[in-house]
């Protein structure tokens, strides 16, 4: 399966897969009416070093989670939608005639992929989207082209057929951030347009801020921090075992200084890395504000970490919520949706190609 579909439409329908470090996350979306419809939603934790730092590094227990997750959700959908990371992802835009075809241009940038790509081109998977007329001559287009080492988009596909799917598209996770950020635009000042968005997705592992102008991706940056440090401190401080730290950090029940002495000084932290990740952006690029922040991630669920950060940065801060304006099936559980909608930003972005 080459990345050569890593921008072509998806029919028919695919559940977005978001194979984070912990979890699998399946999202199925359909339509009703003009609105969309959930259809059916998954979150199936992974074992423990399966995925490490977005790279799969054990096929079998991915797609067992996978596997588990349809099953979980009651998914009938045989085609899935995933991503690789931006790290494992080169993107550059090239300008081009705009008097070729499709297929002239797939045969041009293959000649000439090794002037963009630093690797073997048989080590790659490339896809290419046009992106529009070039603003300094209207006679050629600005052309977005995107490659990944092969092993990357396999180890994913693989996964996927483990589980019994097939994959339809394997996509890059800023491109579906962005795809999800559309359905947000009502929940942003002046619906996102001329306005610059900073969101800020803090996982378990990894921390990735995507800044939109437009709506539209100007600059992505993963580092590594995330909820799995808070984890780790209740399991150190409380003597729990991994699974228990992260059973007491989302259901409660730990002791009275828990949220003085090991929430509040992580709460403080996120802060910190979302100040820190917007400096290296405005560092980076011509911009020196974002006129909002958008939390989303496992760890944007802590009760007040928004009011913390709007504070501590000085900017607007919501938490996302990609389905405040969806139909949810009766099958699906709308609070446990509701609970884990911030977490479901890329899921739902993958599962948003079954409408390209």
């Amino acid at each position: 399966m080459a990345f050569a579909n890593l921008f072509k439409p998806a029919n028919p329908a695919v559940v977005g897969l978001d194979i984070s470090s912990t979890a699998v996350k399946l999202l199925e979306l359909g339509r009703s009416g003009d609105r969309l419809r959930v259809e059916s939603y998954a979150v199936e934790p992974l074992p423990p070093n399966s995925v490490i730092e977005k790279n799969i590094s054990d096929v079998e227990a991915v797609g067992e989670a996978i596997k588990r997750a349809i099953k979980r959700s009651g998914s009938r959908t045989k085609f899935a939608c995933a991503a690789v990371s931006g790290s494992a992802v080169i993107t550059k835009i090239i300008s081009m005639p705009a008097s070729l075809s499709e297929d002239e241009m797939d045969q041009q940038i293959q000649l000439e992929a090794d002037q963009y790509i630093p690797y073997p081109l048989e080590e790659v998977n490339l896809d290419f989207e046009v992106l529009g007329p070039s603003k300094n001559d209207p006679e050629r287009v600005d052309v977005l082209l995107a490659a990944s080492r092969s092993e990357n988009v396999e180890v994913r596909v693989a996964a996927i057929e483990l589980a019994g799917l097939k994959a339809r598209v394997i996509d890059v996770e800023a491109y579906a951030m962005e795809n999800a950020c559309n359905l947000l635009a009502a929940q942003l000042p002046e619906q996102g347009i001329d306005q610059t968005i900073a969101v800020i997705d803090i996982g378990a592992t990894m921390t990735t801020l995507n800044v939109l102008h437009d709506l539209k991706t100007i600059y992505t940056r993963e580092q590594v921090f995330g909820g799995k440090q808070l984890t780790e401190e209740i399991q150190r401080r409380y003597g729990l075992s991994y699974e228990e730290a992260g059973m007491a950090k989302r259901q409660g029940g730990l002791p009275d200084n828990y949220e003085p002495e090991v929430l509040e000084p992580f709460k403080d932290a996120m802060a910190q890395q979302v100040s820190r990740s917007l400096q290296f952006f405005f560092s980076s690029s011509q911009y020196t504000s974002v006129d909002h922040i958008v939390l989303a991630g496992g760890s944007s669920m802590i009760p007040g970490v928004d009011e913390l950060i709007a504070n501590k940065i000085g900017v607007h801060t919501s938490i996302a919520n990609p389905f405040s304006n969806m139909v949810i099936a009766s099958r699906v559980k709308a609070q446990s949706l509701s609970n884990d909608a911030p977490a479901l930003m890329i899921a739902t972005g993958l599962a948003m190609r079954s409408f390209d």
